[in-house]
């Protein structure tokens, strides 16, 4: 249970389980993701290929790009949820801009132009936490067990 590749396999089936929990929120539940939520994503591809490749050579550069991948997508997941409780501001092609200050057809203009996806909205929460705030603190721990895999001895 303590081996390096215990560890590999939960660091990288813990990257695996979320793209499949992703896809199905995607695909099955019909949440469309923004562009934030498919930044997310690529990490968790990165460290899912890493896992593959560490199982093979279990050496220790390899096994910390895997942890470099997790704290990436745990960023962008801290971010996103930032974004999305108006702590920061995000992309302008993915969140709403104040119209205090539009006129008509500017307002109609921006209308028109939005995202269909915002990146800026919650469309799915569990215990206060978005889709991108678990995706945060489980990366986190992702982050965590790829550390804990280099560590190890064999």
């Amino acid at each position: 249970m303590n081996s390096k590749r215990t560890w590999i396999l939960i660091a990288a089936g813990g990257s695996l389980a979320l793209m499949l929990g992703a896809l199905a929120f995607q695909h099955i539940g019909g949440l469309a993701p923004c562009k934030l939520c498919i930044t997310q994503r690529y990490p968790h591809v990165i460290a899912i290929v890493i896992g593959v490749i560490a199982l093979a050579i279990p050496r220790v550069p390899v096994i910390l790009l895997g942890a470099v991948a997790a704290a990436i997508t745990a960023g962008y997941g801290f971010y996103h949820a930032g974004v999305e409780r108006g702590i920061f501001e995000g992309p302008t092609s993915c969140t709403s801009n104040s119209i205090s200050d539009l006129s008509a057809d500017e307002l109609l203009d921006q209308i028109m132009s939005a995202p269909l996806i915002r990146c800026d909205d919650i469309p799915w929460e569990m215990l206060g936490l978005s889709m991108a705030g678990w995706n945060a603190v489980i990366s986190t721990g992702l982050f965590a067990a790829w550390l804990i895999a280099a560590t190890r001895k064999a």
